[in-house]
């Protein structure tokens, strides 16, 4: 295997890089503020749909409908998201993590293994050599109150 950075770790492959390595999302629009008070609006009425639509609307009272409902509102509100600026930024980063993700050299079960017995082995000793201290510090303090 290569030791470049810019391959992935498992299949040698070459991974797309990026020139920027952190772009500044820009401050949006008014725009933006107007579609997150949207999206907002249609997080909070998907989360009311199903105690109140159906005093409203008689095919509602089918709990499939509600559910068609419930997704439609999820849907839209998360497509006016990712129309903001923020929204495309999220998804960047989504995006550069899953490229990140590929540059990992995970460890093999053997060593995964190997780590969590010294892992628990010094948790262990650890605990104990606190139970002596505090073992020893309650007798020395019962020692001096009497």
């Amino acid at each position: 295997m290569s030791n470049d950075k810019s391959r992935d770790a498992l299949s040698d492959a070459p991974i797309p890089q990026r020139n920027n390595a952190a772009e500044v999302v820009s401050s949006g629009s008014p725009l933006d503020a107007v579609l997150w008070l949207i999206a907002i609006a249609l997080f909070i009425g998907s989360a009311l749909v199903n105690q109140h639509l159906p005093a409203y609307w008689a095919p509602a009272n089918d709990i499939w409908v509600r559910i068609g409902v419930i997704l439609a509102c999820i849907v839209v509100a998360l497509g006016l998201l990712y129309a903001t600026h923020q929204g495309k930024g999220f998804v960047r980063l989504l995006q550069d993590a899953r490229i990140e993700l590929r540059r990992v050299t995970w460890p093999t079960k053997q060593e995964t293994i190997t780590t969590s017995w010294q892992v628990l082995l010094v948790v262990v000793v650890a605990s104990l050599v606190l139970w002596c201290f505090d073992y020893g510090l309650g007798w020395f303090i019962k020692l001096i109150i009497g």
